[in-house]
């Protein structure tokens, strides 16, 4: 996410719109550029077609100067740039770009087989769990259309893991489950997080996950509540020079498939 993180800046430093700006003429930015900043991105969310319609409430379409001055200014952080309301603030630079949102630009830089600092670093090991969760999050805000193939590139696709969220998540869009994200009802945010075993081809992180979600099913309308904080635990491998999720242990996995 680092890597990720440092980016996001470079491309907001060459967007055009910048670059045409007095912010493209000035060397190291002040509060007042940061505030033109925020401007100029409020303008463009506003005629962004991407802003259009429910995202627009779930999103916001202003990030204020201070927000932008702290993203630009400080060094990253996992707990400080992994919660729910900064990936949010993520999400709409990356709007700002050009991009559906921060999964899309993710996956923008991996389709150009940049070097995002996931296996060599120690930062690996704890960006590809913030990124599962934020991915998990998707999953679900597209309800009730299954699309497991989301999480294909943090999961390995003959794991157990995969198999077993394969068939929590359809069962979910079989009963017609849908998500609330308007005025932020679902949210979630990851805690601690730490590396239990760090080897060569296996890593097992351990985290601290607080889930709120609300969900609602189909015609009848009845909600369904996830309110949760739990420790999770991720089974990390390294096939075929590839780092991906192969296990998790949730003590809390399908108790949305519980029927009452």
């Amino acid at each position: 996410m680092r890597t990720i993180y440092n980016s996001i800046k470079d491309e907001v430093n060459r967007h055009p719109t910048i670059q045409d700006s007095i912010l493209g003429k000035v060397h190291q930015w002040k509060r007042s550029h940061y505030i033109i900043l925020s401007e100029i991105i409020k303008d463009e969310l506003a005629s962004s077609e991407e802003m259009k319609y429910d995202k627009k409430f779930e999103l916001g379409n202003t990030i204020s100067h201070i927000t932008l001055q702290r993203f630009f200014e400080n060094d990253y952080h996992d707990k400080t740039h992994n919660d729910l309301r900064f990936l949010k603030t993520l999400d709409k630079i990356c709007i700002f770009l050009g991009f559906k949102d921060l999964n899309s630009y993710i996956h923008h830089l991996k389709g150009n087989e940049m070097e995002l600092e996931m296996i060599d670093n120690g930062v690996f090991s704890t960006d590809i769990v913030y990124t599962y969760c934020s991915t998990v999050f998707n999953l679900y805000k597209s309800f009730p259309v299954h699309n497991p193939d989301l999480l294909k590139d943090l999961v390995f696709e003959n794991s157990p893991f995969l198999e077993r969220a394969t068939e929590f998540s359809k069962e979910l869009c079989e009963r017609k489950f849908e998500l609330v994200t308007k005025n932020n009802r679902s949210n979630f945010e990851v805690f601690d997080i730490h590396v239990v075993t760090d080897e060569p081809e296996k890593k097992i992180i351990e985290t601290q996950e607080f889930w709120n979600l609300l969900f609602k099913v189909g015609e009848t309308g009845e909600e369904h509540f996830v309110n949760q904080l739990n420790t999770q635990i991720y089974f990390i491998r390294k096939i075929d020079n590839t780092w991906k999720i192969w296990d998790n242990y949730n003590p809390d996995a399908g108790r949305l498939n519980i029927k009452r």
